[in-house]
């Protein structure tokens, strides 16, 4: 059986973010993306399919800082621990995480990426705000406007996706799908934020 290159993701928006990069990137096929359905069902499949996976397999995972990248990381690191690693990183690793696997484990390597840039928190939306022109002045006015709302409905840990479904809304073709919107170019993925999580989506998985 050939060895198997599965990415776990929090929801469909991953999924279709994640397979529009590779495929613009040239990296269509470098993996299998699966949509676990939210976070808390990511995590909970950490230690149960590094445990199961067969031999030479590549394992993984994408999922938000949210509003706390230290506990994110710290609830990651703890299934991986579960699942039998050892001498993991206490902190966030920049460049994102690629870990060889021990030996009681029949998987080659496992990887974690913590969105948006490993570095602080934030989400999915925040790796998508970066693919905005910073000068863009409909960027500026929504974001204007979400901050001006008194009582929002939404959590403050969403206001970035309601900056960018605001901004994909008043576009010249309003409320395009995230990956849809980066394969017809409204979002710019030859930006830096993005060339990173190529790089680790490279090194985890060639």
């Amino acid at each position: 059986m050939a060895n198997k290159n599965t990415l776990m993701v929090e929801g469909k928006d991953d999924l279709h973010v994640v397979i529009h990069i590779c495929r613009l990137r040239g990296m269509s096929g470098i993996c299998d993306v699966e949509d676990l359905g939210n976070d808390a069902k990511l995590l909970e499949s950490i230690p149960i399919r590094l445990r199961f996976a067969d031999e030479g397999d590549v394992i993984g995972v994408v999922i938000d800082a949210d509003d706390d990248q230290r506990a994110r990381w710290d609830a990651v690191r703890g299934r991986l621990a579960e699942a039998g690693f050892a001498n993991l990183p206490a902190q966030l690793q920049p460049a994102g995480t690629i870990i060889d696997a021990p030996d009681t484990l029949l998987l080659r390597r496992a990887g974690v990426w913590v969105m948006p840039d490993n570095r602080g928190p934030g989400k999915l939306e925040n790796l998508l705000l970066s693919m905005i022109p910073e000068d863009d002045e409909l960027l500026e006015h929504v974001t204007s406007c979400v901050k001006a709302i008194a009582n929002p409905r939404f959590r403050q840990v969403d206001a970035e996706k309601a900056v960018i479904h605001t901004w994909l809304a008043w576009q010249e073709q309003p409320g395009r799908p995230y990956g849809t919107s980066i394969a017809s170019g409204f979002l710019n993925h030859n930006v830096p934020e993005v060339d990173s999580f190529v790089a680790w989506l490279r090194g985890l998985f060639t």
